[in-house]
């Protein structure tokens, strides 16, 4: 059977300069700048252990994303290191439109970049994120391509677009040299314009899917679910995604939704790698022991890791085995 990967985010904080897409909880925040900014960006071994933590339940690493401006340039740079010594893998991120001199100094680190286009409507664009144009997006993969650096889109289906736009997509896919694709659902969120809307049904999500994959057979194809849409995943598959993402993993490992992710992926004839209800005998000292980072952070990693070991160990509704 051909498998299947559960992909988790990294998610950097919760602060955004722009903080004005329409659909994003972030545009309900009206505290001061500089105070959103300073708490809500998450701790080094935060981030660390969750990256082990991936590796340990056989999660593939999605990409590093934070809001625009969460970090200064050479901040992002050592986190990027730090992920990468910890990780073993280049990574995608996904922290707004980087310049070509942002791209230069993360090469080192990064296999590709992740633009959060989420419509290519022009007149929902402008209304959805209307701080965030698409040019700079553009002008990023264009100087990724000359630097020999990947590039991936997101797009959240439900905006108001409908399945008449994928010509705009396929252009857009082409003239930017696409290799990625993350398919979203709105998911509405309180106080928005779109508090009140209707989520797209599998089907919708499907047909997207299925016409990117006819058209670029070669595309790495994401379909992103939410909790409350566990039951899509096997029609997703289908249509011919490659990979799941956006699952509260953490939160809902063990849980009824997460059997059902497992028995989705099985119902599409998917071989489902890695686990989202089996907790695996972990021993920290070994997962931290060759690890080339200063002694200082590999406790607080340690820390952070037992932590998440905790809640997943409260949470697991199934039998704890080694895998």
């Amino acid at each position: 059977m051909k498998p299947v990967y559960f992909e988790r985010a990294i998610f950097l904080g919760w602060y955004c300069s722009k903080r004005d897409c329409s659909f994003c909880y972030m545009s309900t925040i009206k505290h001061r700048e500089k105070i959103v900014q300073k708490f809500a960006r998450r701790t080094t071994e935060s981030i660390l252990a969750e990256v082990i933590l991936c590796r340990i339940l056989g999660w593939n690493l999605g990409f590093i994303s934070g809001g625009h401006n969460l970090y200064k340039t050479e901040d992002f740079k050592e986190l990027l290191n730090k992920i990468n010594i910890v990780s073993g893998k280049r990574l995608w991120v996904n922290i707004g439109a980087l310049t070509k001199e942002e791209l230069i100094e993360f090469k080192p680190y990064i296999k590709g970049v992740v633009g959060s286009i989420e419509t290519i409507n022009s007149k929902i664009h402008s209304i959805a994120c209307p701080s965030k144009p698409i040019e700079p997006f553009e002008k990023m993969f264009d100087e990724a391509r000359k630097l020999k650096i990947k590039s991936a889109m997101t797009i959240i289906l439900g905006l108001g677009e409908t399945i008449n736009d994928f010509e705009l997509l396929k252009e857009f896919i082409k003239k930017n040299h696409i290799m990625k694709i993350h398919f979203y659902g709105l998911n509405p969120q309180k106080n928005t314009v779109f508090e009140n809307a209707r989520p797209p049904t599998a089907e919708y999500q499907a047909e997207w899917i299925k016409k990117t994959r006819k058209e670029f057979p070669n595309m790495d194809i994401q379909c992103g679910i939410w909790l409350d849409r566990a039951e899509y995943i096997s029609t997703l598959l289908n249509s011919g995604a490659d990979s799941i993402s956006k699952f509260p993993a953490i939160k809902k490992f063990g849980s009824r939704e997460a059997k059902i992710i497992e028995d989705q992926a099985k119902k599409a004839g998917r071989n489902f790698k890695g686990t989202l209800t089996r907790l695996p005998n972990i021993n920290i000292d070994k997962e931290l022991k060759n690890l080339d980072i200063k002694e200082e952070l590999k406790n607080k990693v340690k820390v952070k890791l037992s932590q998440y070991i905790k809640t997943l160990s409260n949470t697991n509704k199934y039998k704890k085995e080694k895998l």
